[in-house]
């Protein structure tokens, strides 16, 4: 019999700034944050805990807080029975999307039935590189580079211009203001009360968003990587705070709970790259997850790729000769920020609610990885 793995229920965080004295959620603690996300999923799916059989979260910095299994603490956290099992995962920037992948897998594989999947980072906690060794081996076999120089690297071999690099992160931050101004990104968000010095706040939209993004000034940044080069704060992804889950179901959870699914995932494929170049893994991720599924990217209704630098998605661009147009609709990263281990999670809900908005059919979504890894994943829409 074949079985079938569906998306039936996508909510993340708003995503706050990535700072201990500026983030709207840095006074949350990272447990509450996935756990509130976990709940809001089940809540959208009607489900009881207790009936799911396993919790996979991403977290590119489990340690301290964000440490000792974060995916069973926030699940016991958030007052699931103890019988239900977690697990955390590290796959760099692609985490929240290979926690979904697992998920998928396990019920293709028919192992369970029904799975929460997702991711959680508070880079405001826990900085990035935190749990990097002091140094790497002298023996190691390549000569790493900050992700940023790899940036660098990307413009150049693609030949990209600071204007376009710019004039892309612009669109991001103008496209994810008018997804918020037009009330989009209301139905994927799970508001979040944050309580500090005693006054409580809900925190309902993305904070790192330009309403009103100014070209000029993005165009005065000097670029942070190397002295002549493109890349800028400005068209690089935010540092930032937040969490997505989803729960995936097999047909046969489908029937038994009575739930409606969203979408189907029809291929899955992860790959490694130059991991000195290291940002170009979205273009051979893409080429064989449209190979597995049988689509071309003409057939893609909507595209999701983590905005990591503008460098990455306008290289992949150009390669594809992709339409932009169905390139990250609503924004990116760039704009609404890059919380590491659940920015794949955050993205998959992104595709599933948008697939719905538009009525679309076909969904791909695509992440470079530090060390030179990409996801891909290949959604189809369950019309309703």
């Amino acid at each position: 019999m074949t079985r079938n793995a569906y998306i039936v229920a996508a909510v993340r965080s708003p995503i706050g700034i990535g700072k201990a004295d500026k983030g709207a959620l840095a006074p949350v603690a990272p447990v509450d944050l996935a756990a509130h996300v976990l709940n809001a999923a089940l809540d959208r799916a009607g489900v009881e805990a207790g009936h799911v059989e396993d919790v996979i979260l991403g977290c590119v910095t489990p340690i301290r807080d964000q440490g000792a299994n974060i995916a069973r603490l926030s699940l016991l956290q958030a007052g699931f029975p103890y019988q239900v099992p977690g697990v955390q995962l590290n796959r760099m920037c692609g985490s929240g999307q290979q926690a979904v992948h697992f998920a998928n897998q396990a019920i293709l594989a028919g192992d369970m039935d029904l799975v929460l999947a997702g991711g959680i980072e508070m880079m405001s906690h826990q900085p990035l590189g935190a749990d990097y060794p002091e140094s790497w081996p002298e023996n190691f076999p390549y000569a790493l580079v900050h992700q940023g120089t790899s940036a660098e690297m990307m413009a150049e071999r693609w030949n990209l211009t600071r204007e376009e690099l710019d004039d892309y992160a612009f669109e991001s931050h103008r496209r994810a203001a008018q997804a918020m101004s037009a009330g989009r990104s209301a139905a994927q968000i799970a508001p979040v009360h944050v309580m500090k010095d005693g006054m409580g706040t809900l925190v309902e939209h993305d904070q790192g968003v330009r309403l009103q993004p100014d070209r000029e000034k993005m165009a005065a940044l000097k670029p942070v990587f190397k002295e002549d080069g493109v890349i800028t704060a400005g068209n690089s992804s935010q540092v930032s705070d937040g969490a997505a889950a989803l729960l995936l179901a097999s047909d046969q959870a489908l029937e038994r709970f009575q739930l409606t699914p969203m979408a189907r995932i029809v291929a899955r494929k992860v790959v490694g790259s130059d991991p000195v170049l290291m940002l170009d893994g979205p273009i051979p991720a893409t080429r064989a997850v449209l190979e597995r599924a049988g689509l071309t990217l003409d057939g893609i209704d909507v595209v999701e790729i983590n905005e990591a630098f503008a460098s990455v998605v306008l290289a992949w661009a150009k390669e594809f000769g992709a339409d932009l147009e169905r390139v990250n609709p609503d924004g990116g990263a760039i704009a609404h920020g890059h919380p590491l281990g659940a920015t794949g999670a955050v993205l998959m809900t992104k595709l599933v609610h948008e697939l719905s908005n538009r009525q679309a059919r076909w969904g791909l979504q695509t992440m470079c990885i530090g060390h030179g890894m990409a996801t891909a994943t290949i959604l189809e829409r369950i019309a309703g």
